[in-house]
């Protein structure tokens, strides 16, 4: 497989990955809006210190 065929795979790979989490975040909590979601899936993926750090007004969002 050529270099880009591999980043473009890791690439949709990294896509489907966060969709899941959305999905799965859609789930645990339906009353989320779209950015409460998206924020839920970003404290997945940067751990709860670092969102804290990044995100600090948006502790109340459970993933």
């Amino acid at each position: 497989m050529a270099p880009e065929e591999r980043l473009q795979r890791g690439l949709e790979l990294a896509e489907l990955v966060r969709a899941l989490l959305a999905a799965g975040v859609r789930a645990r909590h339906p009353e989320y809006s779209e950015e409460e979601v998206r924020l839920a899936v970003i404290r997945i993926v940067l751990g709860e210190k670092l969102f804290r750090a990044a995100y600090p007004h948006a502790g109340h969002i459970e993933p």
